[in-house]
């Protein structure tokens, strides 16, 4: 009589237990499943067949023979099917090596990944290098790589018939070693239709843990700018000024019937924008107003650029600092430059005449008329006008530096797990915010003022307002360091570039992403949303500039000519054009009006395989410097293109 299967695993896990003297645990089970004394020695040849099916798991010879059979297979397949079928092998072989390193097989686990690992595509040798540094089942642990692979499914998108073929072939060879390995930590992203080309296959693998489902990247965002402030209305203020100007009794009637042209253009409204109550933005104080105002004046004078007139470029260099920049920010009115450096020290430069004031001490503000038009002018002493001033407390290493759209406050974030926000005012610092627990990497303010995000070695990326010492979100499901985080300009949503080799776009409303982006062969450092917020564009050390849209979630456009990481991206005012900064000591930069336009005449192809762009033919220019790679970059008003760089000397 044949045990039911179930039963049969039942004596062959109590045989288990007897064989490491667990007594307690052993009645328990008994108890439990009600099982008699003898039930399992009349059982004894079927146990002792599930036990070896058990033990054989651990043998590396069946891994390694079930591996090169499948490999065999899929060199085989026809060439319609074998690009896709080609994606199981990396996932499959980096399980095998966890299985035989967990069942304390640590030589021959080596010896297998030395061996089939150099087959394995460029971009995942980094992560096969890593695992063979792992010598023992301890330090499985402690990787974030094997944890990704453990806990994550690898994602896999494949046609049905392609899946098919691989199922026979499994089935065939009875492999239960690899079927194992398949069910539990490979996932499949079916569709229907023709199984993908090599660089269709190519153009969004590499991420740490495959592919993003195509239900990821369902949820509707919204891309869209919200409405401008209605300016006819902010621009009766100086016009009442003039009614009391005694010089000229006559000019005010002339002057209220006189509407400003550049005022009175109505915004529309973008149907892709969010609603303007979905998230609570700060209100707009009357200097908000005039410093929107003045704004809109600087960008009525601005150059339209484009292929025929690119914009001229005017490069900063850090001279006598070699290493020791580590990050540069300039204010959106470009007139004050960040510098963060290793030392933990932040200098803060006037690129304008005017200079950096400090206020008055408190026994002087109390003499200042409060009502007067220039009380924030009267505010400043002038005693204290410098060109440079320098901000102390960090204690390690500052990774970056954002101005608040005022130009009042300065955020800056470091090695030592902390947020500082500094007053120009007092050229001090007023809150330290605490909450990531290693190093953060990037800090940025919202365009709207207010509230801020920040990323961290923790995995994690944050949400903070400035009058909060908690964060107001955790943005948690990178695998690896998020490196680099940037607001949408509506202000709705935040994207991350990760080690992970992954780029997501997150709702700041619920916290949950709405994007998931892969294609980064390494780890990204640069984020850039286009003017009209429908694009997004990502730097990555792969040395490759990709484009998405993110109304789909989908690759548009792979820029491919610098030679190094690329650690700056931006776009022009009126987002004609992207500049992209790299380690290779080079500026490039990219016409996006047409490639946008291109995009937007081609029929929009099945989701599940993108027509990718190749970058050359939007390449207008190539700007190298001697020996300065580029920190940063930022586009004035007016559209002169400012480069911050370090002398390697």
């Amino acid at each position: 009589m044949s045990l039911s299967a179930d039963k049969r695993e039942l004596l062959a896990v109590l045989k288990l237990i007897r064989r490491y003297n667990l007594k307690g645990t052993e009645e328990l089970l008994r108890q439990e499943a009600n099982l008699a004394e003898d039930a399992d020695d009349s059982a004894g040849t079927d146990v002792d067949c599930v036990l070896s099916a058990y033990e054989g798991e651990g043998d590396p010879e069946i891994f390694e023979n079930a591996y090169a059979e499948l490999r065999n297979f899929v060199e085989e397949s026809l060439d319609i099917y074998k690009h896709e079928l080609a994606l199981v092998l990396y996932p499959i072989l980096a399980h095998i090596y966890i299985k035989l390193m967990q069942n304390g097989h640590c030589d021959a686990a080596k010896r297998i990944l030395e061996k089939f690992g150099p087959e394995q595509e460029h971009y995942f040798q980094e992560d096969i290098q890593n695992l063979l540094q792992i010598t023992n089942r301890q330090q499985l642990e402690g990787s974030d790589l094997v944890n990704a692979l453990e806990n994550e499914k690898f994602i896999i998108r494949m046609s049905r018939d392609t899946l098919s073929l691989l199922k026979r072939h499994i089935q065939d060879k009875k492999t239960d070693t690899i079927s194992q390995i398949v069910n539990k930590h490979l996932y499949f992203d079916l569709y229907e239709g023709v199984a993908r080309s090599k660089g269709q296959c190519e153009a969004s693998a590499g991420a740490m843990t495959g592919e993003a489902k195509r239900q990821d990247n369902k949820v509707r965002v919204y891309y869209g700018l919200l409405k401008e402030v209605d300016f006819q209305t902010l621009t009766t203020p100086p016009e009442e000024e003039d009614d009391l100007d005694p010089d000229a009794p006559d000019k005010p009637k002339k002057k209220k019937s006189k509407k400003d042209p550049l005022f009175s253009k109505k915004s529309k409204s973008d149907p892709n924008a969010p609603p303007h109550d979905r998230i609570p933005l700060p209100e707009l104080k009357d200097a908000d107003k005039l410093e929107k105002m003045k704004a809109l004046r600087e960008a009525s004078k601005r150059v339209n650029l484009g292929k025929d007139s690119l914009p001229s470029v005017c490069f900063y260099t850090v001279l006598n600092a070699a290493n020791a920049v580590t990050c540069t920010e300039i204010s959106d009115d470009s007139s004050m430059m960040a510098v963060g450096f290793a030392d933990a020290t932040i200098k803060v430069w006037s690129l304008t005449p005017s200079k950096l004031r400090e206020m008055k001490p408190a026994d002087q503000l109390k003499e200042i008329d409060r009502d007067a038009d220039d009380v924030l002018v009267r505010m400043m002493d002038d005693r204290t006008a410098e060109t440079c001033r320098m901000l102390l407390g960090h204690s390690g290493p500052i990774y970056r530096c954002a101005f608040s759209p005022d130009r009042t406050l300065l955020l800056s974030c470091s090695e030592d797990a902390t947020i500082r926000l500094w007053s120009f005012n007092t050229w001090t610092c007023v809150v330290v915010y605490k909450g990531h627990q290693f190093p953060i990497w990037d800090v940025r303010f919202s365009p709207h003022g207010y509230y801020f995000a920040s990323c961290s070695h923790d995995k994690t990326a944050r949400l903070w307002a400035t009058d909060s010492h908690q964060p107001l979100r955790i943005f948690a499901g990178h695998l690896s360091d998020v490196d680099v985080v940037q607001f949408h300009p509506n202000s709705n949503y935040i994207a991350t570039g990760s080690s992970d080799r992954t780029v997501r776009l997150w709702d700041v409303l619920t916290g949950n992403y709405v994007r998931l982006m892969t294609g980064h062969k390494a780890c990204v450092y640069s984020l850039a949303f286009s003017m009209c917020g429908r694009y997004l564009a990502s730097g990555s050390s792969d040395h490759r500039v990709l484009i998405w849209d993110l109304s789909h979630g989908q690759l548009i456009a792979s820029l491919a000519n610098h030679s190094d990481s690329i650690h700056c991206l931006c776009f022009s005012r009126d987002g004609t054009i992207l500049a992209s900064g790299s380690l290779d000591c080079t500026l490039k930069l990219w016409d996006f009006s047409k490639l946008s336009e291109d995009y937007a005449s081609q029929t929009a192809n099945a989701s599940h395989n993108p027509d990718v762009k190749d970058g050359d033919v939007y390449l207008l220019r190539s700007f190298p410097t001697k020996s300065s790679p580029f920190i940063s970059l930022h586009f004035t008003r007016r559209n002169l293109l400012l480069a911050v760089g370090m002398f390697k000397s």
